[in-house]
């Protein structure tokens, strides 16, 4: 008896233990569309957050209960849009290829070195002393940060300049997130304008620190003849949304920083 007691105070816990949690399954069920996990599985959960959700799993619910638009994943891109579509028997929403740019064209040989920087290499390490190791403080560090965190291979350093492959860009974002100089932008495939400079210093300072910078001069903005072409913060900036890609402004270019 010293042993069976016990052992049945403990079985007859359990059981009531079991038949409330039964009971509470029950009343606190909350049914989930079988869609929220059929677009859950199409979606490349690469949880880059591109599509302005925390995940690929709360854009599945937003698509499904808050009619988020189908078209927002851009790893997926327009097949993954596609395959959401047929989840929901909707027609298919139109999907716009972006690729990531950066508007840098400081390498090696136009870029001036401030100082050899001998601890972590890695971007962000240097920013953290005086701003960088150029004597530009706008420009890219050159020292990957931006292709370490691309699942694609879609970003290569060349003479200490990053630069985007398109075609394997899918423009998740993760590289403009981790740029400490924030020059990594996205933008539509189809617009191959670019400005390759984010200087926000005068002409003569920012010349004096990479000769492939942009001086501000305005003359890319006078010739642009829909008026996409602006110089904002002493250096031009195309606004994407106007630019026809007539490379008018790159004709005009002095210094040749818009390719």
């Amino acid at each position: 008896m010293t042993y069976i007691i016990p052992v049945l105070i403990l079985g007859v816990c359990g059981l009531a233990a079991g038949i409330l949690l039964t009971i509470a399954s029950k009343l606190f069920y909350i049914e989930v569309d079988e869609r929220i996990e059929k677009i859950g599985e199409i979606l490349p959960q690469a949880n880059c957050g591109a599509c302005g959700f925390a995940g690929c799993n709360d854009y599945a619910d937003a698509i499904v209960n808050n009619n988020a638009a189908t078209n927002l994943c851009r790893p997926g891109g327009a097949e993954c849009a596609a395959k959401i579509a047929g989840v929901l028997g909707t027609d298919e929403d139109t999907v716009i290829p972006m690729t990531a740019v950066v508007k840098c064209n400081g390498d090696c040989t136009a870029a001036k070195i401030q100082f050899e920087f001998n601890g972590v290499q890695s971007c962000k390490a240097v920013k953290r002393f005086y701003g960088g190791n150029g004597v530009c403080k706008y420009g890219c560090i050159g020292l990957g940060d931006c292709a370490a965190v691309c699942d694609h291979n879609a970003i290569k350093i060349e003479k200490s300049l990053a630069k985007v492959i398109p075609a394997l860009c899918v423009a998740c974002g993760k590289c403009t997130a981790v740029c400490p100089n924030q020059i990594i932008s996205i933008r539509p495939k189809e617009k191959y304008i670019d400005v390759l400079c984010s200087s926000q210093d005068n002409g003569k300072a920012t010349k004096l620190a990479c000769s492939n910078g942009c001086i501000g001069c305005k003359i890319c903005e006078k010739k642009c003849p829909v008026g996409a072409v602006k110089v904002v913060n002493l250096h031009a900036e195309i606004d994407y949304d106007k630019c026809t890609s007539c490379g008018e402004c790159k004709a005009a270019c002095p210094v040749k920083v818009i390719n």
